[in-house]
């Protein structure tokens, strides 16, 4: 349901995960449109898998507006590996922050899931109403399960007490502050380092997980902190609403652009004894349209601005 909510600059507004890539865009975003009374918390200073914990902070600052951004992530690998952590660890950090915004009279969330939520074979496009249609992808089912719950608790406290509560789905994000660790990092982020490194010592080759075939969709996080900020003030409903640019590329297209970026000159090997994950994933994002919101950074310039980063972040942590 499209909406117009004037947010005034000075509200006090809660962004829980603002140190990773996600967060930390949401924050320059709403810095950049002048709103100045943000409260950020690291989870050392936060841990928001402690429910008297979190639930202390919301009473003692009474944030007026929430961006739940705080998760824990990782890659196929790191999904497949350590499911029991990835869906407890995830499963408190959206309930404590969701109930304690609700007990504390925050006027709206958000709630960022992800697009792992929706069947293995959903319909491409994936439309939001394919959720809980099929079966999900096993190799990052636990994440899925948890990020379901998350919004389905957003919805039922819509429908029985009135909150203003909405749940925004994006595709595959890059960008700066990414997590580049080989093993645990998203397929983007992951190869970017791989490329660099091999380009760095001379390798020859570089190996890369799966056939190469499947399709993917990536979206620069930065755009979706645009669209995230716009749909807090555009959007309020029970829907889910999907974020991403409507385009996909093979996991073998996008290696041979990272490979451009990063000026590596060696070869590709693709090991198909390792699992592909979803064949196809590609985001219906007409509602978004709809809504009159779209993105404007293309994926070739998004690499180009990740790999500064991460050029950079290498630097950093040689200090």
């Amino acid at each position: 349901m499209a909406r117009n909510e004037v947010i005034e600059k000075d509200k006090k507004i809660f962004i829980a995960g603002h140190h990773g890539m996600v967060g930390s865009a949401i924050l320059r975003e709403l810095k950049n449109k002048g709103y100045s009374n943000l409260i950020c918390q690291t989870s050392k200073q936060l841990d928001l898998r402690r429910q008297t914990v979190t639930e202390k902070f919301f009473t003692d600052e009474k944030p007026d507006y929430v961006f739940l951004c705080a998760a824990k992530v990782g890659g196929i690998y790191a999904n497949n590996t350590y499911p029991a952590d990835f869906m407890y660890d995830n499963m408190l950090i959206e309930m404590n922050v969701i109930k304690s915004a609700f007990n504390n009279g925050v006027k709206k969330l958000l709630f960022l899931g992800s697009s792992c939520i929706y069947p293995r074979l959903a319909p491409q496009p994936i439309p939001e109403s394919s959720l809980l249609t099929g079966a999900l992808e096993q190799t990052n089912e636990a994440y899925a399960l948890a990020k379901i719950s998350g919004l389905k608790y957003c919805e039922y406290l819509n429908r029985q007490y009135g909150t203003d509560y909405i749940s925004a789905m994006p595709t595959n994000l890059y960008g700066p502050n990414d997590n580049y660790h080989t093993e645990n990092a998203h397929v983007l982020p992951a190869l970017l380092r791989r490329f660099h490194e091999a380009k760095v010592t001379g390798q020859k080759t570089v190996t890369i997980w799966g056939t190469g075939t499947p399709l993917r969709e990536f979206l620069y996080v930065d755009d979706l902190a645009a669209a995230c900020v716009f749909l807090m003030v555009h959007y309020s409903g029970n829907e889910t609403v999907n974020v991403g640019t409507g385009k996909e590329i093979s996991i073998h297209e996008l290696a041979l652009t990272i490979m451009k970026v990063v000026g590596y000159e060696g070869t590709l090997v693709f090991d198909s004894s390792k699992p592909d994950g979803t064949p196809r994933k590609l985001l219906d994002v007409s509602k978004l349209d709809a809504l009159g919101w779209k993105y404007t950074t293309e994926l070739e310039e998004g690499i180009r601005f990740t790999y500064t980063d991460f050029l950079a972040s290498q630097t950093r942590n040689e200090r």
